[in-house]
Formats: structure tokens, C-alpha cells, sequence
């Protein structure tokens, strides 16, 4: 159990943890959320020990052993994969480590012999025998290849990194395991094995996300950051989203009530206070109003932002036709022989772990990339906008965000841009901070800005979750459902796939021919629940990566 009593924190005047006191039980998972700036990765960082609090305690039993998933990606570059993995239970990492260099004696003494035994109960007792298997394991339900699992860290790209970094956090079964943002890098696939494993993680787990499926699948309680209190709610985060919306209605409420009533407290007190027959009823009403606290009834410090894309131009039923289309970056095949036909109505989620395959397909049909071979036809009444996983390019610039957006909108009013950019939560200062300093968040929201000032019938995007928090992603999901025209997408968010997508396209690993192969992708017009059930399509899959599995050996 970890026990948090009276935990304070502030950074000069802003105060982040006003008196927080919570308990974290065993067999329990913890999603913390809050909106952007709020303190959730803070939070964390204080139970792991990693930051001073200014006031409180944190207390849990001396033997229990703690794991955090490590956000440096380079701390560990020289050594291989699974040795960094079980770097992640430190006492049998230290121990093994010793037994390899006793072990490396050429004298071997009746000491040495001694401190061995010891050695080696301790190993097999903290279960140094399985300790790569179990290493490996996480890595490959992880999605990492098995010749990857001995190659240095240096060596891996960030993807892979960061999933040997959450096998690390993983490893040894700890009794408190702290997760800020597990999801993000992994796909599909390696989001649902965490899943699995952290539902039948008996211990205690604390976690940081973004991703709604995630926390619903994970969760069994749910902390709400808000106005530096910390909320702790029993159920995941559908629950908590229904209480929410339930208890900020009966603020809103109570709030309308407390004003309404100083009102009608103001305007007896300004009618009667020189009405010698009333001033008694005037002044007491004075301290009625004087004990009235309307700044202690806050409904919630989360914003959402206003997204809604309207099309200029109703799309026609020639949308887009895709033909044999070949690519290869840097000696690896990416496209192979791909075809596709787009309809009117078409909201297509492009899945699977072939990243840089969706990112190269959207770029070319963007006409961002050229194809080494096939074509891409538009259809006449169509209109696209995009949305690069990549979009650094456009913020190289000193423009404000109001001049930036001035570029891409028919209307160059300042009046117009700026409470445009308001609804997308650039208000007041904030809409003339220069674009180079942008967060990555920030940076999504000036490109959905962007967007949404095209007016296209078609909307392109590959991967614009990241980066967003819980309420942007909301605004994002809702604003896509509603959208009446064509989308093309790409995201590792399974609801925002779930709730949006009516046709799934996975381009499966591409081997090493540019033969035209029917498998190379699947096609189904069907919601993303649906797909993942579907016994054919589980078929289709195992037979493309097992024969990739056999192309790389």
C-alpha cells in the first residue's frame, strides 16, 4: 500500500498539490488524469522519489519494491536490449553481476566459495534462472524481433527503445509499478498485450495516459487532477466521465444559485441601505453576502477545444483511385503493388505496425512523395487537407500564431483570427507567442486550425492524437464523427479508431519482391472491434508476419 497524507506543492504562486491524501491498495490499477499542465507526470515523479514535495508524506512498506518506467531513451545505450531489461530489478541485476565476476576468478578461494553459495541462493531465490526468458517474453509481446533482443540500445531506434524501456519497468513482477504515457510508440497489438498483462497484474499500478481505451480496459480507480486537488474515483474512465459530467452540472447549479441569490442581496441592500425602517434587514443581509463564497464552487479547470470541419463543397462519388503503387525508402519496400478505390462516405483507419508504410501512402497521395511506380487520381469535385505525422517544417518561423494562421485563411481580419484561434484555446497573449516556440500539443492545435480554415471534403491524418490531451482528443474524436466527409486516418488510439472508422485498411509487412501479391494489405468496410474479432482477418494476418518472421531469418 502507499499511503499519501497532506501532500502539498507550489511553484512560486501557482500552487500544483493543495492537502492530498490518498491510498493506493494492491490488486489495484490507478489511471491518473488532469488536464494539460495539471501535474500527473509531477505526481509521479514525487512517489517515485524523483521530486521534492514541499509539504506531507508518502509511505509505503521498506521491502516493497518499486519500478518507473524511464523516460531518458539514451541511458542505457551500451548495453544490449534484455540485459537492459533486467537491469530493471536492480537487486538481481547487481547480484548476477557479481556472480559472473566470482565466477571469472582464476583463483578461486574457500571465502570466494562461501560468498558463491550465497550468491547463488539469493539468484535462485529472486529467480535469476528465468530471468532472460522472462526478459524476453516481455520483449517479444512487446513486439520486438528476437535477433533485436541482443543488439545495444544505441542501436535501436526510438520505437524499440521505448518498448525495452516499458519491458524494463515490467520485469520481476515489482509490488508498485509508475507508468507515465506506457502507450505511446507501441501500436495496436503491443497496447492490447500490455493490457492483458496489467489486468492480470496482481500488484499496484499507477499510470499516466491519454488513451481512453487504454484506462477503460486498465483502470480500476480513476484520480482526477483538478484545482490541485486530487479526486480518487472506483471504476475506469467511462465511470469517471459520467460522474464528472454529473457533478459539474450540480456546481454549475449550485454556482447559478449562489449568484442569484447575491443579487437579489445587492439590490436589497443598495434599495434599503439608507431606509431607516429596513437598515437592520440591509446590513444583516450585507453580512449574508459578505459570507457568500462564490469563488469556492469550482466547476472544472479542463478546456475543450471548439474542433469542426465544414466542407465548402459537397463531395461527388469519384473520390480517389489508388493504382499499383510501389515505394521503397533506403532499400526497404514500403508499398507493394498497392491499390485502392475511396468512396463518398468512406472514414477509413489505416492500422498495423507497418508505420512507415501509412506515413509514405498518405505522403504520396498528398503529393508530398513521388511513387517509383503507379498513380493517384482525384476525383473532380474533391478537395484534401493533411495532416503530416511530421510537421516541424511549418513552424520554422517567427510569425505569431495569428499571423501563421493568417496564411491559410480567406478572411485576414485579425478579429476573425483571433477568436478563431480562442475556440482552439489560444486566447488573449497566448495567440501572439511566436510559432517556433510552440509545444507539441500546441502545434497540433494550429494545424487542426489550419484544417478546419480549408474547407476540404477530404481530411488526411497520420497520427494527430499525439501529443493532445484527453479534452483535445475528445474535441478531435467528436469533431471527425461529425465531419460528412471522406477521412483517411492513422492513430494508435483504439476508441478514436473504434468511434470514427466505417472501413479498416492494414498493409501488412511488404517482403522483399515487387511481385503484385494479394496479401499485401487487408481491406474490410467494418468498425475496428469488429476487425480485430474477425477469425478470416486473424488468418490473414499470422500467415503475413509469420512469413515475414521466416524472410528475416
Amino acid at each position: 500500500m502507499i499511503t499519501v497524507t497532506d501532500l502539498s506543492l507550489s511553484y512560486g504562486e501557482r500552487t500544483l498539490f493543495k492537502d492530498v491524501n490518498l491510498k493506493f491498495t494492491p490488486g489495484n490499477c490507478y489511471g491518473i488524469i488532469g488536464a494539460n499542465g495539471a501535474g500527473k507526470s509531477t505526481f509521479l515523479k514525487i512517489l517515485a522519489g524523483e521530486t521534492e514535495h514541499d509539504k506531507g508524506s508518502i509511505s509505503f512498506g521498506k521491502d516493497l519494491r518499486m519500478a518507473v518506467l524511464t523516460q531518458d531513451h539514451f541511458a542505457f545505450e551500451k548495453y544490449p536490449a534484455l540485459e537492459t531489461v533486467i537491469m530493471g530489478f536492480s537487486k538481481l541485476y547487481r547480484i548476477q553481476k557479481e556472480r559472473e565476476i566470482m565466477y571469472a576468478k582464476e583463483d578461486f578461494s574457500e571465502e570466494d566459495g562461501i560468498r558463491a553459495s550465497e550468491l547463488e541462493a539469493d539468484f535462485a531465490e529472486l529467480g535469476g534462472w528465468e530471468a532472460e526468458a522472462q526478459a524476453g517474453q516481455l520483449l517479444s509481446g512487446l513486439g520486438l524481433d528476437e535477433e533485436d533482443h541482443g543488439r545495444l540500445m544505441a542501436e535501436l531506434d526510438e520505437s524499440k527503445k521505448v518498448r525495452v524501456l516499458l519491458a524494463q519497468a515490467l520485469f520481476g513482477n515489482p509490488d508498485i509499478l509508475l507508468l507515465d504515457e506506457p502507450t505511446n510508440g507501441l501500436d495496436l497489438e503491443s497496447i492490447s498485450w500490455l493490457e492483458e498483462f496489467l489486468i492480470e497484474f496482481p500488484n499496484t499500478v499507477i499510470v499516466v495516459s491519454h488513451d481512453r481505451h487504454f484506462l477503460n480496459a486498465v483502470c480500476t480507480h480513476v484520480c482526477d487532477i483538478d484545482y490541485g486537488r486530487i479526486t480518487p474515483y472506483s471504476g475506469n474512465y467511462d465511470f469517471w466521465y459520467q460522474m464528472s459530467q454529473i457533478l459539474q452540472r450540480q456546481a454549475r447549479d449550485q454556482l447559478k444559485k449562489r449568484e442569484d441569490k447575491a443579487r437579489e442581496l445587492k439590490e436589497f441592500i443598495q434599495r434599503f441601505s439608507s431606509n431607516a425602517s429596513k437598515a437592520r434587514q440591509a446590513t444583516s443581509r450585507k453580512k449574508v453576502l459578505e459570507k457568500l463564497d462564490l469563488e469556492n464552487v469550482p466547476v472544472t479547470s479542463r478546456k475543450f477545444p471548439y474542433v469542426g470541419f465544414k466542407p465548402e463543397r459537397e463531395i461527388g462519388n469519384n473520390v480517389l483511385q489508388v493504382a499499383n503503387l510501389n515505394y521503397t525508402f533506403e532499400g526497404t519496400l514500403l508499398l507493394n503493388n498497392f491499390s485502392l478505390t475511396v468512396h463518398k462516405g468512406d472514414k477509413i483507419a489505416f492500422v498495423g505496425s507497418e508505420h512507415a508504410s501509412k506515413s509514405a501512402l498518405f505522403d504520396i497521395i498528398a503529393g508530398e512523395k513521388k511513387a517509383i511506380h503507379g498513380e493517384c487520381s482525384w476525383g473532380q469535385t474533391t478537395t484534401f487537407s493533411y495532416f503530416p505525422r511530421e510537421n516541424s517544417a511549418f513552424f520554422n518561423s517567427t510569425l505569431s500564431i495569428t499571423d501563421w494562421l493568417k496564411q491559410y485563411s480567406s478572411d485576414e481580419d485579425d478579429t476573425y483570427v483571433r477568436s478563431f484561434l480562442g475556440r482552439m484555446l489560444f486566447s488573449g497573449d497566448e495567440a501572439l507567442k511566436p510559432v517556433n516556440v510552440l509545444s507539441g500539443g500546441e502545434k497540433v492545435r494550429c494545424m487542426l486550425s489550419k484544417m478546419m480554415l480549408s474547407g476540404a471534403n477530404i481530411l488526411i491524418l497520420d497520427e494527430p492524437t499525439n501529443h493532445l490531451d484527453l479534452e483535445a482528443i475528445t474535441a478531435l474524436n467528436d469533431g471527425l464523427i461529425a465531419f460528412p466527409g471522406v477521412i483517411m486516418f492513422n492513430s494508435h488510439d483504439h476508441e478514436f479508431i473504434n468511434s470514427i472508422a466505417n472501413r479498416i485498411i492494414e498493409i501488412l509487412p511488404q517482403g522483399k519482391t515487387t511481385a503484385n501479391s494479394p496479401d499485401s494489405y487487408i481491406d474490410r468496410r467494418m468498425v475496428f472491434d469488429d476487425y480485430l474479432r474477425d477469425s478470416a482477418v486473424k488468418q490473414l494476418r499470422s500467415a503475413a508476419y509469420n512469413q515475414a518472421e521466416r524472410l528475416r531469418i
